[in-house]
């Protein structure tokens, strides 16, 4: 049966024509009966506009307004030539309700009133005898219905389409704009796991070369001295895997890392831990913390770690020997503060390989990417007298 229908909806002028022929056989046998009836011979006008009739049955969904004007002007000629109603002039609904169920407008109108108009003037060209005036307007009253039903059956096929149509165009674009927040998301998510993965191989890595420099250079003449940079190299060297394994987790479809958890995200208490490290590194760095320390959102407190990690680190690559820093952490009542600034003279040129003072890479640019998700302001750059600043304010609710 399923296919037998699709094949039908494959060849609707096949399954049109098909009817056209019933309607054809159906009006001439009725023809034939009432003539045989009356012993007068067929009129050939009459089975003309019978054909016409079924023509307009079979072509309706080929080329329904021209379909429409040809059964209105068969039934013209039928009214102009007194040949009664017949059972071919079944087609005129058939034809109403096609173009109504179709969006030209004129055609719709010219429909609709003929429509109206096909029962009046035929009870006026061939009127129930026996019935009087009143009976006759009754039975044009009855006789309208029809015409009016099949106009309203296709009008109210039209306004279904359209809406059917109006939700296949919403259900699309709803979709594309998914698509679209989809990628928006992937392309935002690369950006993260960027920056991620930059602050962790830049300060760690960097920490580990300036060691592993030191302990070459003193490893003859101080001993205790190398011993103690590969100590701290090996020790950077675990924090950098751990925090690669918690990203590696995340990018793992939500694995956890070794030990069945995610290492925590760096916060706010560990600055101090990190300062630790790089003092250790041979940087001497002074720190301190105003205001009353307290919980804050975590987004919060990983830009603050973050940036306070990368400026460290190019306060190292980039200050030049005997530099030194300074980290200020500033508790206010609707926000996080944060200065590191650094008295260092600077690197040759081609030192700078990923946003140090210049601002030429990507360091600052990540920094500014952290601090405008947490709707936060950043202010970077030379200091009076040489050395670099980095200032941040980050608030603890985000900015509407």
């Amino acid at each position: 049966m399923q296919r037998l229908y699709d094949f039908l909806r494959r060849h609707p002028t096949g399954v049109d024509s098909f009817w056209a022929v019933v309607l054809f056989g159906v009006t001439c046998l009725g023809l034939v009966t009432e003539n045989a009836q009356q012993a007068r011979e067929p009129d050939a006008l009459t089975v003309v506009l019978a054909l016409v009739q079924c023509v307009v049955v079979a072509l309706r969904r080929r080329a329904p307004e021209k379909m429409l004007l040809l059964a209105a002007a068969g039934g013209l000629v039928q009214l102009i030539t007194d040949n009664d109603v017949m059972v071919a002039n079944f087609a005129m609904l058939v034809i109403i309700y096609t173009v109504a169920a179709r969006d030209v407008t004129w055609a719709r109108r010219f429909a609709l009133g003929g429509g109206l108009a096909a029962a009046p003037l035929s009870q006026m060209r061939w009127p129930e005898d026996g019935t009087g005036p009143i009976g006759n307007i009754f039975l044009t009253g009855i006789l309208v219905v029809p015409f009016l039903l099949a106009w309203v059956l296709g009008d109210s096929l039209r306004t279904r389409r359209a809406y059917f149509a109006q939700l296949e165009e919403r259900a699309t674009r709803l979709e594309q704009e998914r698509e679209a927040q989809a990628k928006v998301a992937v392309a935002a998510e690369r950006a993260r796991i960027a920056r991620e993965l930059h602050d962790v191989v830049a300060h760690n890595v960097s920490v580990m070369v300036v060691q592993a420099d030191g302990a070459a250079y003193v490893m003859d003449q101080a001993p205790d001295q190398a011993k103690k940079a590969l100590e701290t190299i090996s020790g950077t060297g675990r924090q950098a895997l751990a925090e690669m394994r918690r990203l590696l987790g995340v990018l793992r479809t939500g694995e956890p890392a070794e030990g069945g958890e995610y290492v925590p995200q760096p916060d706010v208490e560990q600055i101090d831990d990190l300062v630790t490290q790089c003092r250790a590194s041979g940087l001497t760095v002074d720190f301190k913390i105003e205001g009353t320390p307290r919980p804050l959102p975590s987004g919060v407190e990983l830009t603050a770690y973050r940036i306070v990690q990368e400026a460290l680190t190019n306060t190292r690559k980039h200050g030049g020997a005997n530099a030194g820093a300074s980290v200020r952490i500033v508790y206010f009542d609707d926000g996080l503060g944060l200065l590191v600034e650094d008295d260092g003279k600077g690197a040759p040129h081609e030192l700078y390989e990923d946003g140090g003072a210049d601002g030429r890479g990507h360091g600052l640019i990540g920094m500014r990417e952290r601090v405008g998700m947490v709707g936060g302001t950043l202010d970077a750059g030379p200091r009076p007298g040489g050395g670099f600043r980095i200032s941040a304010l980050l608030p603890l609710k985000p900015a509407h």
